[in-house]
């Protein structure tokens, strides 16, 4: 396990800025941590300090791990340094950035994996059906087990944002989640009627007996989604339960909780959403990460195509 204790004094700070002035989730700065204790034990191979690192060195790195790891955790660990060394010169701990004129591995392009619409609402719809012939004990847990179903897909939220939901963050009446998303960006995300059914019922009937749980304390009181120890549910969890309901609705297939994210904005993109309105919805910085749908909703764009070009038929 990467300890932060024993990085150099630069590295330290850096992390502490991420945390501080970046606002890096825990995640992100878990990441960051074990790339820059990487790199902090290839520089004592070396004898170097962090400031007298060249590109060579940083390509040296980059090919010391290249062996353990994938283009895409490459393609990270060198965007952590960037990070590092934008920041060492800011603050005056180094001269110039070295990982800047380090070219980025191609990172391999593949698409999310969507579910067509039909797939999608038989497993959403399938804890609320299996409820009623469940053990008194279960049933409960498929009822909130459909309402975050809803939710995640009826809102594309990640899953990590659907789990750090506090009740102040709904708005059953409008129809309104406040999200804190990446670097703790803020929006506003509709839900339709479906999801605010399956959220005021669990709500009403559920979430009560969940928060008698022993472990329903701190900031689990506030918590949307509850355990039934009373706690916060976790994104493992989430996981977990996703699974028993993929298997309980016959889908022949895996489905990761950020498959529905991917549900969501390509099946709001195949019904005549915007592309800019769903990068807003999905909290994308950057309006070509949310572009990557266009690619999965040929047949639509083709049926765009052969109404609007005037020499698309003969």
């Amino acid at each position: 396990m990467a300890d932060a204790a024993t990085l150099p004094p630069e590295l330290q700070g850096f992390l502490a800025h991420l945390e501080t002035e970046r606002r890096a989730s825990p995640r992100t700065a878990k990441a960051y941590l074990v790339d820059l204790s990487q790199f902090a034990a290839y520089l004592a191979e070396l004898g170097l300090p962090a400031a007298r690192a060249t590109p060579a060195v940083v390509r040296g790195f980059l090919a010391r791990i290249t062996g353990s790891c994938g283009p895409v955790s490459v393609a990270r660990k060198l965007s952590a340094l960037r990070t590092l060394y934008r920041y060492l010169v800011r603050e005056g701990l180094a001269e110039a950035n070295p990982a800047r004129a380090v070219a980025s591995p191609k990172r391999p392009k593949n698409l999310p994996t969507v579910l067509p619409e039909e797939e999608v609402a038989a497993l959403v719809e399938t804890p609320t059906r299996r409820a009623a012939g469940e053990e008194p004990a279960s049933a409960p847990l498929a009822l909130r087990d459909r309402a975050f179903l809803e939710l995640l897909y009826g809102s594309g939220l990640r899953v990590a944002e659907l789990c750090g939901l506090d009740l102040p963050d709904l708005d059953l009446g409008e129809g309104l989640v406040r999200v804190l998303g990446k670097r703790r960006k803020e929006r506003i995300v509709p839900f339709g009627a479906e999801a605010r059914g399956a959220l005021r019922r669990y709500l009403d009937e559920v979430r009560p007996a969940l928060a008698a749980g022993k472990d329903h304390a701190g900031g689990a009181r506030r918590a949307v989604f509850l355990n039934y120890r009373g706690g916060r549910l976790s994104t493992r969890s989430v996981a977990r339960r996703l699974d028993g309901w993929v298997l309980a609705s016959g889908l022949p297939r895996h489905v990761h909780p950020h498959v529905l994210r991917h549900c969501f904005a390509t099946h709001l993109l195949g019904n005549g959403a915007d592309l800019r309105a769903i990068q807003e919805l999905l909290g994308h910085a950057s309006l070509s990460t949310t572009q990557r749908y266009t690619h999965l909703d040929w047949k639509r764009l083709a049926e765009v195509y052969d109404q609007a070009h005037p020499r698309a038929k003969a």
